[in-house]
């Protein structure tokens, strides 16, 4: 695995020292992260996948040249010829790996074998991730997201999304919804929340799921996995609940659960595979809001203070947020029956 990391929130507690969320599987394999630039964190992953796209290809072509020319004894020549059919499989590559690095060490000696030698890290198909918030998704960074996602390469991308520029000072963001009170936003936020999924299933090829934690774990890792596995680009939604939203940070996940039980956020995957077998790509992964959305508010400091000095204006936007969450939820349900 490899991870571009916008700077931000994501990037303090993923490359954060001494204590560090990555760790390495049982033969010493790991993710590898970098850090990138606040502005232009999807350009960066993307050339990572350049990057192994290009070596992975040239790698694929002295492999063949092994094949054609008989330059192996008849096993290697099989595991290469195994790799090849499986190569940009995640669990087919890492078989096929095996097999030919447990044989490469007898091989005789010629100038691919000593190539391939040199590249046998690139026999695993690597998965390809970046990583941001919502002020670079929605916002700063949207122009180059919305390129790398439209380019159709095999790269994924997770948004945590605070609704707010958390790690500069919490400054309203395109993610911030109608009623809550950000800077530049001190009076309520008067424009609702943009729908970067939505966007992003526009195209018709790209994976899109909104997930949290909170509410659905299997749905998280189903999400993840899919999204993984999917060739092609992907984006992966992520609630994340947030210091700066004013509420208890002992029970985040709580509160997020909260947050799809009444309706604020709602659950769902898209998945362009589906639309090639003839079904519908969209599913609807969220029942339908069994809490109130103001009282779902009220438990947030980010919006109780607009109540608290403008009550008329909360009154007025928190109403208009909820019919908002209740149209949305509506043309979701209208998507998942189509």
């Amino acid at each position: 695995m490899l991870i571009g990391n916008a700077t931000g929130c994501t990037s303090i507690y993923g490359g954060s020292a001494p204590t560090c969320p990555y760790t390495v599987n049982d033969k010493g394999h790991g993710p590898a992260w970098g850090n990138s630039l606040f502005e232009d964190n999807a350009e960066y992953g993307f050339g990572m996948n350049l990057a192994i796209t290009q070596r992975r290809a040239r790698l694929t072509d002295v492999i063949q040249k092994v094949i054609d020319a008989r330059a192996a004894d008849a096993a290697l020549i099989a595991a290469l010829s195994e790799w090849l059919e499986v190569k940009d499989n995640a669990n087919g590559s890492k078989a096929a790996a095996e097999k030919i690095l447990g044989l490469l060490p007898d091989a005789s000696p010629n100038a691919l074998i000593s190539d391939i030698k040199a590249n046998t890290d690139l026999l695993v198909k690597k998965s390809i991730w970046v990583f941001g918030g919502d002020g670079w998704a929605y916002d700063i960074g949207y122009g180059g997201l919305d390129h790398v996602l439209a380019m159709g390469e095999d790269v994924n991308v997770l948004v945590l999304d605070t609704e707010v520029y958390s790690n500069t000072g919490g400054q309203s963001s395109k993610a911030t919804p109608t009623g809550a009170v950000a800077k530049f936003a001190a009076a309520g936020k008067r424009t609702r929340k943009k729908d970067l999924g939505l966007i992003a299933m526009s195209y018709g090829y790209i994976y899109v799921a909104s997930v949290n934690m909170g509410a659905s774990p299997a749905q998280l890792l189903k999400a993840m996995t899919e999204a993984e596995s999917y060739p092609g680009p992907s984006i992966i939604i992520a609630y994340a609940p947030c210091i700066n939203q004013g509420i208890n940070m002992d029970r985040s996940q709580a509160e997020a659960k909260a947050a799809v039980e009444s309706g604020y956020w709602t659950l769902y995957r898209y998945n362009p595979l589906l639309a090639m077998e003839g079904k519908n790509p969209f599913l609807l992964d969220s029942k339908p809001p069994t809490k109130d959305y103001k009282d779902f508010l009220d438990g947030e400091i980010r919006y109780t203070t607009l109540k608290q000095q403008f009550p008329e204006i909360a009154e007025v936007l928190f109403e208009k947020a909820a019919s908002e969450a209740k149209a949305r939820y509506a043309y979701y349900e209208k998507l998942a029956k189509l």
